[in-house]
């Protein structure tokens, strides 16, 4: 049962307002905007792939600014810090998912903050979720952490009982990619995850769109639900 005290704003015929921090290529705004929200992403890098509205801007200094004034915000802080393919490369990441909950924590906004396995021992009692509670062809595992009042559980997670190519490997019949690293598979990933608009870079690392247009049709029948009450 999703619980959303911090009711979303509505006024007649506007669209609730989605802030999408560290956006990329927009994985999470599409299932945003299917669900109805008038979506504005906002990164520290140019995104030409992003599909919706977008600003340039640093995420963290951007929600301190302008937060209150969105109805619903997503944060998908980079997750290169807790990946484990980037420390078996040896690379240095900026850790941001202290600071940007201390960010939300000011707006007095609804929040979701998303980030890969590896982050789990830093997020407040996540919820995960797998491509598998979507009927995709896939087994990617994404964390959120709510907030502002925004609450949902746990959905029942479905065994995995396809086998997942190796990574990097082309997927065989009867396999799931893995599309993470310098995979192999582009169209089949677009395909899968139903990013049609992304390049490699932006697939690797993207949330798919089924988990957050799930995310925001929950949090969206809700207030109408309180509203109604």
């Amino acid at each position: 049962m999703t619980q959303l005290t911090t009711d979303i704003r509505r006024v007649r015929g506007r669209r609730p307002r989605l802030l999408d921090l560290f956006c990329c290529q927009g994985g999470a705004a599409r299932g945003y905007a299917d669900a109805g929200f008038d979506v504005t992403g906002v990164d520290k890098d140019p995104q030409p792939r992003y599909p919706y509205r977008f600003v340039r801007a640093d995420a963290v200094a951007y929600v301190l600014e302008h937060g209150a004034a969105f109805d619903f915000i997503h944060a998908s802080p980079p997750c290169q810090h807790d990946s484990a393919c980037q420390r078996i490369q040896g690379r240095e990441h900026p850790d941001l998912i202290a600071p940007t909950r201390a960010a939300l924590e000011t707006t007095g906004r609804p929040w979701v903050i998303e980030n890969v396995g590896g982050a789990v021992p830093k997020l407040r009692e996540p919820v995960m979720l797998c491509g598998q509670m979507f009927a995709l062809a896939n087994y990617r595992h994404r964390y959120f952490e709510t907030g502002g009042g925004f609450t949902f559980d746990q959905p029942d997670h479905p065994p995995h009982l396809v086998p997942q190519a190796k990574m990097g490997r082309p997927v065989q019949p009867g396999h799931y990619g893995q599309f993470v690293g310098n995979f192999s598979g582009v169209p089949l990933a677009r395909e899968v995850l139903g990013v049609p608009w992304m390049n490699r870079d932006g697939i690797r690392e993207c949330v798919p769109p089924a988990y957050t247009r799930w995310i925001g049709s929950a949090c969206r029948q809700r207030s109408l639900a309180a509203l109604a009450a």
